[in-house]
């Protein structure tokens, strides 16, 4: 089964309404089980939604925007032919204009959970990070999907923290898990984020080292938001896995080359076994 991680950046690139109908076109041919975005965006000012198709809200749900872009992602799908189940969570305001958040969005029945792990709570600060956590299914398997948007590594706080936070909030639980999303955190990088992941109580892999097959590898090649100084191709956005999921393909996309670009980050699709 195919899933997908994308930092969408969205409604902050040129020719948006394009970039989303590439991202439909692309899903629709893949048929991705299961898909994590991050930087999902509504504008604060625009108007909640009458309804949704196949949401499932969390506990304190922020209230979805008729210009949400997950939800207008699944409209769109749906048109297409393809039914897919999402969930939502706030996490803080982006760029002075925008809810920001991360979506999960999976073929089947989602039960969600958002949880804080940032020190900061208040939605006006952007270090204020949730995960969402989903139960769910991936083919007939109930699994633990998480998308995930980290903080920098930092001297205190950051990163670390949240990490502490996100291993205390997943240590029950009991089904295979997958981690996606972007950890802001470059494997090239030693003794920061990516070997706090490796080395975790969680006993989690790569996709990326466990691939039978790989193409491509890095998320980021050039100076995006957030890493405005950069000069280097960073892997910073992650699938990471339970030991007893088999990863077969590690496959790099939007990254102009077999699909097109549509936002900062290029997307990380694998294949699970």
């Amino acid at each position: 089964m195919k899933v997908l991680t994308l930092n969408t950046h969205s409604w902050l690139e040129n020719n948006p309404l394009e970039k989303l109908q590439q991202l439909v076109d692309h899903i629709s041919k893949e048929e991705y089980a299961l898909i994590a975005l991050q930087e999902v965006n509504q504008r604060i000012n625009s108007l909640p939604v009458v309804s949704t198709h196949n949401f499932h809200p969390t506990k304190h749900q922020q209230p979805i925007h008729e210009d949400n872009f997950a939800h207008l992602l699944v409209q769109l799908l749906k048109a297409q032919g393809h039914d897919y189940h999402w969930s939502w969570a706030y996490n803080h305001i982006g760029y002075d204009a925008y809810h920001e958040g991360v979506a999960l969005l999976s073929k089947q029945p989602i039960q969600p959970k958002a949880v804080l792990v940032s020190k900061e709570k208040n939605p006006d600060d952007h270090h204020t990070r949730l995960l969402l956590i989903g139960q769910t299914k991936l083919a007939d398997r109930p699994i633990t999907v998480v998308c995930c948007h980290y903080s920098w590594w930092l001297e205190s706080g950051g990163f670390s923290y949240e990490w502490q936070q996100t291993e205390q909030a997943l240590k029950s639980q009991t089904l295979p898990l997958l981690l996606m999303g972007d950890f802001n955190n470059p494997a090239s990088v030693a003794q920061t984020g990516y070997d706090l992941v490796l080395t975790s109580h969680l006993h989690l892999q790569d996709s990326f080292l466990t691939a039978n097959k790989r193409i491509g590898e890095h998320t980021v090649e050039k100076a995006i938001d957030g890493w405005g100084e950069n000069q280097e191709k960073l892997r910073i956005d992650y699938i990471f896995s339970s030991q007893e999921l088999t990863i077969s393909n590690y496959h790099i996309v939007f990254d102009g080359k077999q699909t097109p670009v549509i936002s900062d980050h290029f997307g990380l699709a694998v294949t699970v076994n």
